[in-house]
């Protein structure tokens, strides 16, 4: 049946729900909501911040949530002399990009094989590999510390960077498989007449297209293996191969706890996962927005 609403009827309900849309008082409204979801969001990590500049006396004292009446900076350059700090970060930063990478690499390869190479089973085993994502990390730490234990892996770095590879691995698929199913298969036979092999495709022709995929992956893959306590507190128990969430255990004591240099120490082992966040955010969105459109 027909419509028979006049269109200038049309029109005025358009107009009216723009001006609806856009009038002064819900404007002011939807930005007081923002301000106050801002403000909830980001004071923790001031106060994390402010709570690194004070002593103990200060923050005993009912002074937890204000300023500092003295900062105390030298709480930084005494959190790195103690405990062992520039180590742990050292321990942090090499597993962390090492996962990365290895992430990294494995899930492009799997899943240009999985979308672009036509083989029996592939599609069981892009299931099986999607299996990973229900796997609870830390419901696998039995099995996975007897396999390290066969292999002798157990206090050494490759002891946390397989883990924190294998358990990224299913999203990092995910991700990628968003990206590939959309690149035309068009471009793969074009570069197979032009005397490309199967690397040569991938190496030329894949990567470059899935580019915008690598940042949504590595940050991803930072967090999980930066902030992972469980792990490395259990596979690496030698104190010269702990990271950052082990080492700041260390800080605190069996009758008194510096609570100015732990909070001195959290601010150094979560701003640069925030700046890494800040510097890559557009990347993220873009390639999530990218790989969610198909066609």
């Amino acid at each position: 049946m027909a419509d028979k609403t006049p269109k200038n009827a049309q029109l005025n309900d358009v107009d009216a729900y723009r001006l609806k849309k856009t009038h002064p008082a819900l404007k002011v409204l939807i930005y007081i909501f923002l301000a106050i979801w801002t403000f909830v969001n980001l004071y923790p990590l001031f106060w994390m911040f402010t709570f690194s500049l004070k002593s103990n006396e200060e923050i005993y004292g009912l002074n937890v949530a204000g300023l500092p009446t003295k900062w105390l900076w030298s709480n930084y350059p005494e959190a790195l002399k103690t405990g062992h700090m520039p180590r742990y970060f050292f321990n942090s930063i090499v597993i962390t990009v090492l996962a990365m990478a290895i992430t990294l690499i494995a899930a492009l390869m799997a899943t240009y094989a999985l979308t672009r190479i036509k083989w029996r089973g592939s599609k069981l085993m892009n299931s099986i590999f999607m299996l990973g994502l229900t796997i609870p990390l830390h419901a696998s730490i039995l099995p996975v510390y007897l396999i390290l234990s066969k292999l002798h892996w157990l206090n050494s770095y490759q002891a946390l960077i397989i883990p924190y590879s294998a358990f990224s691995l299913a999203m990092a698929i995910l991700i990628c498989t968003g990206f590939m199913v959309d690149i035309p298969k068009d471009l793969d036979e074009a570069a197979y007449i032009d005397g490309c092999g199967m690397w040569g495709t991938f190496i030329k022709v894949i990567l470059p297209l899935t580019k915008p995929a690598f940042a949504t992956i590595g940050i991803y893959s930072f967090l999980q293996s930066w902030n992972e306590l469980m792990f490395a507190n259990i596979f690496n128990s030698k104190g010269e191969l702990k990271t950052i969430p082990v080492g700041i255990q260390s800080f605190q004591g069996q009758y008194l706890t510096d609570w100015g240099l732990v909070g001195a120490v959290l601010v150094m082992a979560t701003f640069p996962t925030l700046l890494a966040y800040v510097f890559l955010s557009k990347r993220i969105q873009s390639s999530f927005i990218a790989g969610a459109v198909k066609g």
